[in-house]
């Protein structure tokens, strides 16, 4: 499954796949297989994502469409 919410939360910012990854403390690579959705993300790598774009991981998750709880 693609997490397509994190990559336009991504280039909402424009930033690279790099600077989110450095922001996680993961490498690139790890970063990558969370976007493209070949790794599952991890629950401290969500709420880190959360906090970071300042969106609900619902939101993340494609559970709701609201932003924010």
């Amino acid at each position: 499954m693609k997490y397509k919410r994190i990559i336009d939360l991504r280039e909402e910012k424009d930033w690279t796949q790099t600077e989110v990854a450095k922001k996680l403390n993961v490498s690139q690579r790890a970063y990558s297989h969370y976007e493209n959705g070949t790794r599952q993300i991890p629950l401290e790598i969500l709420i880190s994502l959360a906090k970071l774009y300042s969106v609900s991981t619902d939101y993340i998750l494609g559970l709701t469409d609201k932003k924010k709880s």
